[in-house]
């Protein structure tokens, strides 16, 4: 195993360039395609994505309805395009609450120390301690369901990560040259945290972003799967799993498939695009790219 490993050729720079731009213009397309259907659902929808026709319930993909209908007669692609609106609000207002929370805090944390970062780091532990869709789960149980609640709750419990992370930074960073300099002139903490240490960190926390929209769109999938995300009728695509789960068994499958891959696809190219932004914005990566 060893030998073959060391006997397998070294991709050069150019080689990985090119590898990196397969798997990345497709994801852009992918992506731009999803957020120009989020921001174009009214226009581009063939039909009213909450409009009931019993008679038309259960109708595999047609001419009429290119993606079929489910079990109350809604058109399937006019609701995985409204859905696509809901998953990527969700994904990237989340990920800018938990960046903006995380950011502040590590910048905080790493940068006064003593008291407050043990304070910080202390309740960053125990939120790491309880899983996230757990968390969500008891917050929005007593809250109740809804879409500036999920964003609210997803946001406030995804800040540990940028918070670790910016505080890491600043704790290397809190004591550097440019900083001495820069507070030798009589610069308050204000003025070297938003000039001087926050321009140092931002690199990353788009890194970080990139990684935590998709993971914040399954979030919200799983919890609108369980009831306690987006509430119908309006659609998204973890409700639409859920509700044509049932029907499965009797052949219909695509009231689940399509969302289910719209899903597959969004989250997949995201993490794509983040894995390259990642060794674009390494500076040890950057001969790859």
């Amino acid at each position: 195993m060893a030998l073959a490993e060391a006997e397998r050729p070294i991709k050069s720079p150019q080689q990985r360039r090119r590898a990196a731009l397969w798997t990345l213009v497709p994801s852009m397309v992918f992506l731009g395609a999803a957020c120009v259907a989020a921001i174009l659902a009214p226009a581009l929808a063939p039909h009213d994505p909450n409009a009931s026709q019993l008679l038309a319930a259960l109708q595999p993909p047609s001419a009429s309805h290119l993606l079929g209908t489910d079990n109350l007669g809604r058109d399937v692609l006019s609701r995985v395009i409204y859905g696509a609106r809901v998953s990527l609000i969700v994904g990237f207002m989340t990920a800018l609450l938990a960046g903006g929370l995380g950011l502040a805090a590590g910048l905080v944390a790493g940068y006064f120390g003593r008291g407050l970062d043990a304070v910080l780091m202390r309740l960053a532990d125990i939120q790491l301690s309880i899983p996230l869709l757990l968390l969500a789960i008891m917050v929005l149980a007593v809250l109740g369901p809804g879409m500036r609640t999920l964003i609210l709750v997803l946001g406030v419990t995804g800040w540990v990560l940028f918070a670790r992370t910016t505080r890491s930074q600043i704790l290397q960073l809190r004591n550097a040259g440019f900083v001495e300099a820069v507070r030798s002139t009589g610069a308050g903490h204000l003025r070297i945290l938003a000039r001087h240490l926050l321009p140092n960190v931002v690199q990353t926390a788009i890194v970080l972003a990139t990684f935590t929209i998709p993971q914040m769109i399954l979030a919200e999938a799983a919890l609108s799967f369980l009831g306690l995300g987006i509430q119908p009728p309006t659609a998204s695509w973890g409700n639409m799993i859920a509700a044509g789960q049932p029907y499965l068994l009797v052949g219909v499958w695509w009231i689940t498939f399509f969302p289910g891959i719209a899903l597959f696809l969004t989250v997949v190219s995201i993490n794509l695009i983040g894995d390259w932004l990642r060794l674009r914005l390494d500076p040890q990566a950057r001969d790859v790219l």
